[in-house]
């Protein structure tokens, strides 16, 4: 058992970061420590567990024996409960800069227990300019024991000057079978609906276990599969369309729904819903209008990240196209759906395929623009029958 185990598929970024906890070890006990830094950068496409892998490290650096997974100081860091590890993350689109002063402010902390002040920003591509401004003196200068854990999809994600301070750590999508092995140990996932999951996520372990253990979750993932098959005019590209904005609608207003309800009776409390004498405090409603500003903005991410998933489905239908087109010696990532890649590879020439990938991929860059989703999907379902 150790806090490594749970970052897969990542075996050279492991053994790097192993060799920094060690040097750590070597700073604490007034050595050199070469090899271990303040501030570190964790790149990696979606899935590939950057937040895991910070916090590992987060937890290892804590850990007397290297981060053995079984001391109290492991599992509070796990838990996210230890006192010397601040973990930032936002389902918001930006990350202002209230946040980032409030950082600052815990940097400059000395640890609780002795060893390290470790701040974990899971997503810092979303930090505004005027956010990442205000990180960049610390960053530049830090406390001695002060480590930065940043998280992004890439190095360019990143402003420059954030990424110029840090040490780069860069992770890869995991294999499907580690995946897989994953989610049988862990979550007693039976082994063919893991590889099934494992593969149809494309190595995305969070995506892979929901699909592994919510049937709704995989019937969306097969209706939006279902799209280029259903491409037979106008009238029925924007009934597509429309279906598909709609079923991601209400799946993120599913997971919205429950959480928004919890965060605003919470916050209700805090503020003295429901005690005997004065009631609630003053500008209490304010409080409550900004939580509900938060709440729309970030329903609207969670709108758009179930839509980019299901575009994401879409690029890789047209991948095995591609693949079966070529005879590529790679596994189908919808193997399940082989009779309609295949029929697709007959009726489409390969570049008609290429075109097909290249729209969704323009789709989803509007998307992130702020497009209209409905507008946008249309366009590209139009674009799908004519490739």
């Amino acid at each position: 058992m150790s806090v490594w185990d749970r970052v897969v598929g990542q075996e050279r970024a492991v053994v790097e970061l192993q060799s920094a906890v060690q040097a750590a070890e070597q700073l604490l006990r007034g050595g050199t420590g070469t090899g271990m830094t303040h501030a570190w950068l964790f790149t990696g496409p979606p899935g590939s567990g950057r937040s895991v892998a910070a916090g590992a490290f987060a937890a290892a650096l804590q850990c007397e024996r290297g981060g053995c997974g079984t001391c109290a100081s492991c599992r509070t860091a796990l838990a996210g409960s230890h006192a010397d590890i601040e973990v930032v993350s936002t389902r918001l689109l930006s990350i202002g800069v209230a946040v980032s002063r409030e950082l600052v402010q815990k940097a400059a902390r000395r640890p609780s227990q002795g060893r390290w002040q470790v701040l974990l920003v899971e997503d810092v591509d979303r930090l505004t300019e005027q956010a990442a401004n205000t990180l960049l003196k610390v960053l530049e200068e830090p406390p001695p024991r002060t480590v930065w854990l940043l998280c992004a999809p890439s190095l360019e994600d990143a402003l420059p000057t954030i990424r110029s301070r840090c040490r780069h750590v860069l992770l890869r999508t995991p294999p499907v079978q580690a995946v897989a092995d994953l989610l049988v140990a862990r979550d007693g996932i039976d082994p063919a609906m893991a590889v099934f999951a494992a593969r149809a996520a494309q190595g995305h372990i969070g995506r892979a276990r929901r699909l592994a253990t919510d049937e709704q979750a995989r019937l969306r993932r097969n209706e939006a599969l279902r799209i280029p098959g259903q491409l037979r005019d106008i009238g029925s590209c924007l009934q597509a369309a429309a279906n598909l904005v709609e079923a991601t609608k209400e799946e993120a207003g599913a997971q919205s729904a429950e959480l928004d309800a919890k965060e605003t009776e919470e916050l209700a409390r805090a503020l003295g819903k429901g005690t005997t004498g004065r009631g609630m405090v003053t500008g209490a409603a304010g409080q409550l209008k900004e939580l509900e500003r938060q709440q729309r903005t970030r329903a609207k991410r969670t709108r758009l990240d179930a839509l980019d998933r299901a575009l994401v489905d879409l690029v890789s239908f047209y991948r095995d196209v591609l693949a079966v087109q070529f005879g590529a010696p790679v596994a189908l990532v919808n193997e399940e759906m082989r009779p309609a890649v295949e029929q697709t590879a007959r009726a489409l020439p390969p570049e008609g395929a290429l075109r097909c990938i290249e729209a969704i991929l323009e789709c989803r860059t509007s998307l992130e623009a702020n497009a209209a989703e409905l507008l946008a999907v249309e366009a590209l379902a139009v674009k799908l029958r004519a490739a």
